[in-house]
């Protein structure tokens, strides 16, 4: 299989390869394969659609994270490890994955971990999603990890976004919400083996739909309940962990879609902003002005021309 990036590997101190991985990726300890003081890797922090990435390429025996580095440093995200080069075996609560070149692992960085090598060397690309941002899209379902299998044909779509988010700089928003709907779907087609409970099932169903029709102006709680077919109360009661309603998850995310475009596309502040809006799947342009000022704290125009 094809390598998402060009390998890098040089001879460095053990101790600043480990500093290196832990200014990058938060606290893990580096086993060295020879008590040489000297090991072949490097690390490499690159930008990778939305999503902050670091390139790990590493000749060592493990890299671990125990419950002690954990406490000195509280996980922030979830690691999607794409191993890109070589092989590594994931070690994470009661789940044990054989990662050859292609295969996929989301780490939860809350909860302990191990990276063995096996004497081989080893590249790896790291994405960091904040874990924020997970919970509120998918809630526990991801708590402890998740291997990602190859014989499941949205493993084939996910390496496909992640190809084109290498290439492309102007789409890099829709392409990381593009991304995040595939893990969403992938999971829904776990919970339907029943790997979930029937609330995470649920909740993750309407997350997912919500992030896949927020563009669309019709779309709202009433049509989100008919489609799950439930009752709009019983909605709201699966959403209350979140600590919102329906309506307002919709109403944020629509406001970080228009968020992201205005960013990345560098609109004017007249009528690209009206674009945006419309495009957003809002109706009223000045409620859309409204709202976008109280998330954010400014107008939506003085984002565009800050970018």
């Amino acid at each position: 299989m094809r390598s998402l990036m060009t390998p890098v590997h040089k001879p460095v101190q053990v101790e600043i390869l480990e500093a290196d991985i832990r200014r990058v990726c938060g606290s893990f300890d580096l086993e060295p394969l020879r008590r040489t003081g000297v090991v072949n890797g490097n690390v490499a922090t690159q930008r990778i659609g939305p999503f902050d990435t670091a390139i790990v390429g590493l000749d060592a025996s493990e890299v671990a994270r125990s419950s002690r580095l954990i406490r000195q440093d509280p996980g922030e995200y979830f690691f999607l490890l794409v191993q890109d080069a070589g092989q590594c075996r994931v070690e994470q609560g009661d789940q044990t994955a054989e990662l050859l070149a292609g295969d996929m692992f989301l780490v939860d960085s809350v909860k302990p971990s191990s990276f063995l090598y096996c004497g081989e060397r080893s590249n790896q690309v790291s994405l960091h999603i904040p874990r924020e941002e997970v919970v509120h899209r998918f809630g526990n379902t991801l708590a402890g990890g998740l291997s990602i299998s190859r014989a499941d044909p949205l493993w084939l779509a996910m390496r496909a976004v992640l190809a084109k988010m290498l290439q492309e700089d102007g789409t890099q928003a829709q392409l990381g919400e593009a991304f995040l709907c595939l893990i969403g779907a992938y999971l829904h087609s776990r919970s339907a083996t029943g790997a979930a409970t029937q609330t995470e099932t649920l909740l993750s169903r309407a997350l997912a739909m919500i992030d896949c029709h927020r563009a669309n102006p019709s779309f709202g709680p009433r049509e989100l309940a008919t489609r799950l077919n439930v009752s709009e109360r019983m909605l709201q009661r699966h959403f209350r962990p979140l600590g919102e309603t329906p309506g307002r998850r919709l109403l944020n995310r629509r406001l970080e879609l228009a968020h992201a475009l205005l960013t990345a596309h560098r609109q004017q502040p007249a009528e690209g902003v009206t674009a945006v809006a419309y495009s957003c799947g809002f109706n009223d342009v000045s409620y859309f002005y409204r709202e976008f000022r109280k998330k954010y704290g400014v107008p939506p125009g003085a984002v565009a021309r800050c970018h």
